[in-house]
């Protein structure tokens, strides 16, 4: 026993493969069993999420309506233009971090800490971008009613070419004169707290529906990868089951389409929003530690590689996300 403990600090091998085995050190071993549990995580996520759009297929909503806004370009359609977008920017941050990398291998302090606060200014413009597109999805733009099934209409109008134009609740609805409350414990409704009212009320909506007969109902059925938009006798007849005015997406109800769209996109894109701000504030400690030299006492930028791997398994994670929520 003696001689087996003496032979172990003599050749400094705590594991059969040395103390550093495949190559990587203790750090990044440890990173990499980070990213892999991470990355089931995510797998089970996006799992969930692809079993209840085939389960709803038909009733999901079409990436290219939701995802069509731009900044500074109001009233373009621009569908999926800004998501490509953030995907470049956050793609781009990936390869100013393996320049980072790079120099750290060849000692260069000041290219490490220029890329390095590249990737940083690339993180946080994704993560602007995000919140812009989370503002814009739960604000919505041209708002819809759901039926007391549950159903979500929304509302069209025929063009010259033969295609149909979304219209805004507020491009029809009438104007009536009546007070509306709503349910919040400022009023004195201590017992329901509701959410805030819309910009419409559903009388209003309905009133001004049966005043413009050149408006149609479109269903949330999709068929021929369009949405069913039905005739004028029977859009009349889906109205009488008008119950509540949807404007936006939350966690309850979506004008979109279907309610778990939006459950998942808030989660999913949520939770790696989340890891790429955690990520950016890494990747500033980091940037700190180059510029005070800590690196450079140390003779190894190892912290920088090993942040890195964070990084691109964030990077990779945006693109299977992309794939499932936008492009799919």
């Amino acid at each position: 026993m003696a001689a087996t403990v003496t032979s172990t600090a003599t050749t400094g091998k705590t594991w059969d493969g040395g103390n550093e085995p495949m190559g990587a050190s203790y750090g990044k071993m440890m990173m990499w069993f980070f990213i892999v549990s991470d990355a089931l995580t995510f797998s089970g996520f996006l799992a969930a999420y692809g079993f209840s759009r085939f389960k709803f297929i038909e009733t999901w909503p079409i990436a290219d309506e939701v995802f069509n806004h731009f900044p500074f370009m109001h009233g373009v359609d621009a569908p999926m233009y800004y998501v490509a977008f953030m995907t470049f920017i956050l793609i781009f941050s990936s390869v100013t971090m393996v320049l980072a990398v790079d120099a750290g291998h060849q000692m260069k302090k000041t290219k490490v800490a220029i890329y390095m606060l590249l990737t940083i200014v690339g993180g946080f413009i994704f993560l602007g971008s995000q919140a812009w597109e989370w503002k814009n999805f739960i604000k919505g733009e041209y708002g819809a009613i759901e039926t007391k099934g549950g159903a979500i209409l929304q509302f069209v109008t025929k063009a010259e070419d033969g295609s149909y134009e979304r219209v805004k609740l507020a491009d029809f609805a009438a104007h009536l004169e009546t007070d509306r409350v709503n349910n919040t414990r400022s009023n004195g409704i201590w017992f329901e707290e509701s959410a805030d009212l819309p910009s419409v009320s559903l009388d209003e909506v309905v009133k001004g529906f049966e005043a413009h007969p050149e408006i149609l109902v479109r269903t949330e059925i999709i068929k021929d990868k369009h949405k069913t938009v039905l005739s004028r006798e029977e859009s009349l007849v889906r109205m009488k089951d008008a119950q509540i005015v949807v404007e936006g997406a939350n966690l309850e109800r979506n004008e979109y389409g279907h309610k778990l769209f939006a459950d998942f996109f808030f989660f999913i894109t949520g939770f790696h929003g989340f890891h790429v701000f955690s990520g950016v504030m890494i990747n500033v400690l980091i940037f700190l530690n180059v510029i005070l030299g800590t690196y450079e006492k140390r003779r190894s930028y190892e912290m920088v590689e090993k942040v890195g791997l964070y990084w691109h398994f964030v990077d990779l994670v945006w693109v299977f996300v992309f794939t499932f929520f936008y492009l799919v």
